[in-house]
């Protein structure tokens, strides 16, 4: 049976009051449902609840003044069935240990790779949150065009039965359409490489490059995250939905893209560190592209966009060179 969403009773804990985390809040809370959001800044929570609004991450967008928020993250979980984990994935061990005891859904929207292990969010969920059922949700979702009630779609990924559609109950809504999927791993990969591919769009086009070099950029990196993410398990499938093609299409060609527009200020001739350090969101392909790197070398995939962005971004190569240098590789049939 389809799910039109609205009527679920589950408490839902929105762990990261950036961007991401507040459109998702705000997805449940304008479906009746029962959300708390939390977050570290307390002065920025109670300007959501004055004024409707979080400014620093989704400024001039008007946001529902009784969303529930919580700076306390124990009590913000406190009688929580679901638990959605919306923060930096350079923070994501540290903040989901402190939740090792809860044995509801646990829910990752952070998309990134952890360099030292090579996880995904939902694989460090399997550590540090035992007792919890893992998902993940996925897709072409800004969220900016979220909170703006435009339509959109996501896929919620679980390999326990049911939880997938747990998900797909709490966040489905006529502007915000929830698929299942099996595949957890695959989503997770799909939405995390994404990020690095949007940096090279994005440095192609502060090149000066046209929508061809974007066109044929997108379509080989569909192959090669593919590669990489059958090689780590995943449905090859899974690639050619949502949280592959979907995610990538809008991630490489959206000028809200957060990766697309650090690829851009880098094209223009601005340095990768200076660009991070006036970020106020975080650019999750940053890490991720030596994360992935590391990842591809250590399941013998061949991953030549990838490893060009690891090595502008990481091994200071010069972007030209490093746009050029994939084109001049040899010459192969198409896969």
């Amino acid at each position: 049976m389809e799910q039109t969403g609205g009527g679920n009773e589950l408490k839902t804990a929105v762990i990261g009051a950036g961007a991401w985390g507040t459109a998702l809040a705000k997805v449940v809370h304008s479906g009746g449902g029962d959300v708390c959001l939390w977050g570290r800044d307390v002065e920025a929570l109670a300007t959501l609840g004055q004024a409707g609004r979080n400014e620093r991450y989704l400024p001039g967008i008007d946001l529902p003044a009784d969303l529930p928020t919580q700076a306390n993250l124990s009590k913000a979980v406190d009688g929580a069935g679901c638990v959605v984990l919306a923060i930096p994935s350079r923070a994501f061990r540290e903040v989901t240990a402190r939740l090792s005891k809860f044995n509801g859904v646990a829910v990752s929207v952070t998309k990134g790779i952890e360099f030292e292990t090579g996880l995904t969010m939902g694989g460090i969920l399997g550590e540090t949150m035992p007792l919890a059922r893992v998902a993940a949700l996925s897709g072409p979702t800004l969220a900016e065009e979220v909170c703006r009630d435009m339509p959109s779609a996501a896929v919620a990924a679980s390999e326990a039965a049911g939880v997938a559609e747990t998900v797909q109950q709490i966040f489905h809504r006529p502007t915000f359409r929830v698929y299942t999927s099996e595949d957890l791993i695959g989503v997770e990969l799909g939405g995390s490489l994404k990020n690095i591919i949007a940096i090279a769009a994005g440095a192609s086009a502060g090149l000066g490059f046209g929508d061809n070099s974007k066109a044929a950029l997108v379509t080989r990196a569909i192959a090669e995250i593919r590669r990489l993410g059958v090689a780590c398990g995943a449905r090859a499938e899974t690639f050619a939905g949502l949280s592959g093609l979907g995610d990538l299409t809008v991630t490489c060609f959206s000028s809200l893209s957060r990766n697309y527009q650090f690829g851009q200020r880098i094209g223009r001739g601005e340095k990768p560190e200076a660009i991070l350090a006036d970020s106020v969101s975080v650019v999750e392909g940053y890490p991720t592209a030596r994360s992935a790197w590391n990842l591809a070398r250590s399941r013998n995939v061949t991953t030549p966009i990838i490893d060009e962005v690891y090595a502008m971004l990481h091994e200071g190569k010069d972007l030209r060179q490093a746009l050029l240098d994939l084109t001049a590789r040899s010459s192969k049939a198409e896969d």
